[in-house]
């Protein structure tokens, strides 16, 4: 089977992980709903570097497995799952979800936390937000120091978000820390996390994102390349690499499946 379903949610199997067939305004119908009832969820958006590393990591394939909704950041996730059966799959990324969102959570009077970069871009941040949607209620935002939070600065953190009254939490702490935070805080903390990676700096300005063509085309991971190629270079040459083993893997065998099940 190329999709499953799980939960109410039709997911479809991407090099193995389950990634929801989704558009646009699903996704935003679905986050406007969970928002006003402060249950504790979380969204994984996953490109290919997180899938890659959910492939090869038990434990970081049990935090996405175990979200609440996981969409298909990477143009090459959208695509795997169209040459599998989804017909039209969207690529539905970070920042483009973060802004959308914020647009729609300022017409409803609704409060966003922002969780993640440093101080001096989560100022620009807020600032630029209140530029373009200046009835936005940000609840609040905190940069965490780099070292592990002490239990007591824990608590403090999240009882601050829930004191706060955010519907939703945006979480820009990079992958995979970003998501073992939000799954390690389901429970704990009263509202729907996200995590949107480099979403804080790319509206912020600290990062300047790719133009729309190359975004369209599935290259936006090659201009961070360029922008950051100390950083990044070893984490595209091996998971862009695996990415295209295991999903070409996946389409021979899905092909096999499918001629076998129609010749039987």
């Amino acid at each position: 089977m190329k999709k499953q379903h799980v939960d109410s949610r039709d997911v479809c199997s991407v090099i193995g992980m389950p990634v929801d067939t989704l558009s646009w305004p699903t996704v935003l119908a679905r986050l406007s709903e969970w928002a006003p009832t402060k249950v504790s969820r979380y969204v994984c958006i996953t490109n290919v570097h997180s899938v890659v590393t959910a492939r090869q990591d038990p434990s970081f394939a049990e935090v996405i497995q175990g979200a609440d909704m996981v969409t298909a950041d990477g143009a090459p996730v959208a695509w795997l799952m169209r040459r599998t059966g989804v017909s039209g799959q969207q690529r539905i990324n970070g920042p483009d979800l973060m802004w959308y969102y914020c647009g729609e959570a300022a017409k409803r009077d609704e409060s966003i936390y922002l969780y993640g970069g440093q101080e001096d871009t989560l100022e620009t941040l807020k600032r630029r937000l209140l530029e373009h949607f200046p009835s936005l209620r940000i609840a609040g935002a905190y940069s965490p120091p780099f070292r592990k939070l002490t239990d007591a600065e824990d608590e403090a953190i999240v009882q601050a978000i829930n004191d706060s009254g955010a519907g939703t939490v945006w979480v820009s702490l990079g992958c995979p820390k970003q998501e073992r935070w939000m799954a390690d805080h389901r429970g704990r903390i009263n509202a729907t996390m996200l995590g949107v990676g480099a979403a804080f700096d790319y509206h912020a300005g600290t990062l300047k994102r790719a133009p729309l063509w190359m975004q369209r085309c599935g290259l936006e991971w090659f201009n961070r390349l360029w922008d950051e190629p100390a950083r990044l270079w070893k984490r595209y040459l091996v998971t862009n690499s695996l990415f295209i083993f295991y999903a070409g893997r996946q389409l021979i065998t899905s092909r096999f499946k499918a001629s076998a099940d129609s010749a039987g």
